[in-house]
């Protein structure tokens, strides 16, 4: 009895050791799964349609006045509330100062919300090269949806806020309806993701990311240019 009794505890313990191992070897492998994933989703790709202003140099940020000495980078999601509350307290202010040409602006559209953030984000590129971006940017924020991934944001419906901002081209139209720039929408996250922006609105003045008081005060935004020289 006793043989058997230690036969049979032993085929338990090699069970519970096989068993161990299997959960451990699957742990292991959806993390490095998981790894891999996030190595990939930090690629970018060289091939997608890009607006004429943008390149991988800039985080394939769309670029205003690149030759101005103030260099600012904003990160935002055109469905993201906080950064509607920025861009109605600061976005008429950054708007004047990049009109003048004392600022160059690297805007950044991320899509993390969801595919209505993708479409707005890709018809905003479109409007880049008949020049009507930011009157396009700021009716974007005018018109954001009150819920997130509503289905209110279809091309169709963004080729009508692309003309009510001024943009009556039919290249523009054109664009908007093939979704030419959807794909370089993943690129700007990829390039967000390793410089580790993961939050909307995120901006970085020559290099220094602001204040996170800043973002709705607009004269303590007014005082960080004006220590640089921007009035």
């Amino acid at each position: 009895m006793s043989n058997k009794n230690n036969k049979k505890k032993n085929v338990a313990k090699e069970t519970d050791n096989t068993t161990r191992n299997i959960a451990v070897g699957m742990i292991l492998f959806v993390v490095l799964i998981g790894a891999g994933f996030s190595v990939l989703s930090n690629k970018t790709n060289s091939k997608v349609s890009i607006p004429s202003t943008v390149s991988a140099a800039d985080g394939y940020g769309i670029v205003l006045n690149k030759d101005a000495k103030v260099k600012v980078d904003l990160w935002e999601d055109f469905q993201c509330p906080n950064c509607r509350n920025f861009e109605a307290v600061s976005g008429g202010y950054l708007n004047d100062l990049a009109r003048a040409g004392k600022i160059r602006v690297t805007y950044h559209p991320m899509t993390f919300i969801g595919p209505e953030s993708i479409l707005a984000a890709a018809a905003a590129a479109c409007t880049v090269d008949s020049g009507k971006f930011l009157q396009m940017h700021m009716a974007l924020y005018e018109s954001q949806p009150a819920k997130e991934n509503s289905g209110t944001w279809t091309n169709a419906a963004l080729k009508v806020i692309a003309t009510t901002a001024g943009d009556t081209s039919s290249a523009t139209q054109a664009c908007i309806d093939s979704g030419k720039y959807v794909n370089w929408t993943k690129n700007v996250e990829a390039d967000a993701a390793t410089k580790n922006v993961n939050s909307t609105p995120t901006m970085f003045i020559n290099g220094k990311q602001l204040d996170q008081t800043h973002y709705l005060n607009l004269a303590a935004l007014k005082a960080d240019f004006a220590a640089l020289g921007v009035k």
